[in-house]
């Protein structure tokens, strides 16, 4: 029971840290006037897809802690990333009439998170060769 406290633990302050992460992105972005489109999101998606694909490439050729695998990919990098905001934005921007936006606010997420995995991992493997 007290390991699982632990864990509890670890998830909570890497939760923490990465959703302060994704809000300062928001403030960013919003500072810098880009609220016609949902960049916000997409830019904390294709970072967080990019750190879980180093992650995930790292702990294929090292061995990675239970307690460090909770806080940085289930905490922070689960935290900091947000498919439920995502949701909420398409269904948005498709209700607002605007399904070209929804379309490629889906299209953009999707793929690049998916090449930013792709591209993190490779990245890795060829940097510690």
């Amino acid at each position: 029971m007290n390991n699982l406290l632990i864990h509890f633990f670890y998830v909570a302050a890497g939760g923490a840290l990465g959703a302060c992460g994704r809000f300062a992105i928001g403030l960013a972005m919003q500072s810098f006037g880009l609220r016609a489109f949902p960049f916000a999101t997409l830019t904390v998606n294709i970072l967080g897809s990019f750190f879980l694909g180093l992650l995930l490439a790292y702990a294929q050729q090292q061995p990675l802690s239970e307690t460090t695998r909770l806080f940085l990919g289930v905490g922070l990098l689960g935290a900091f990333t947000t498919f439920s905001t995502f949701s909420v934005e398409v269904v948005a921007l498709a209700s607002g009439g605007e399904l070209f936006k929804a379309a490629l606010h889906v299209g953009l997420n999707v793929i690049i998170c998916i090449a930013a995995v792709v591209a993190a991992m490779m990245l890795y493997s060829t940097t510690v060769k």
